[in-house]
């Protein structure tokens, strides 16, 4: 690698982008099902909860079903991310907030995307469920 591009690198990897000035978060999108093999899912979740801790960026998680869509979000806490606010939306019941450990968000997001593609098909709606990163500031809240 020449210099200046391992230079270039270096700053960007210090000033929390890619190369190209997006953030490192922002690539991070699935639909589900996915075809991702489950160790990749549990990278790509290890690699959310990290930028969850890091940057004020929410993990979001929507779900739709036929009649019915729900939007779960992830937001680090102030306990150096051992901690996360869940909130919960579903358009039946409303908003519900609860305070869970970093090991539950794991679990739940590993969970919600390897959902087998069988299951998603019996809950089949107009657009497939989807996961993203995105800052705060644009989250939905009640």
């Amino acid at each position: 690698m020449a210099p200046e591009q391992r230079s270039k690198r270096g700053a960007a990897d210090h000033a929390g982008t890619t190369p190209d000035g997006q953030a490192p978060w922002e690539d991070i999108e699935v639909t589900v099902p996915t075809d991702r093999d489950h160790a990749s899912v549990v990278a790509l979740v290890e690699c959310a909860l990290v930028e969850l801790t890091h940057e004020a960026v929410g993990a979001v998680f929507i779900s739709r079903q036929v009649g019915r869509s729900t939007r779960t979000q992830y937001v680090a806490g102030d306990d150096v991310g051992e901690q996360f606010q869940k909130r919960h939306f579903d358009d039946r019941l409303g908003w519900h907030e609860t305070t869970i450990p970093r090991r539950t968000v794991r679990d739940e997001l590993i969970t919600q995307l390897t959902r087998p593609a069988e299951q998603a098909d019996e809950e089949a709606a107009s657009e497939p469920d989807t996961f993203v990163v995105k800052p705060v500031r644009e989250l939905r809240t009640p």
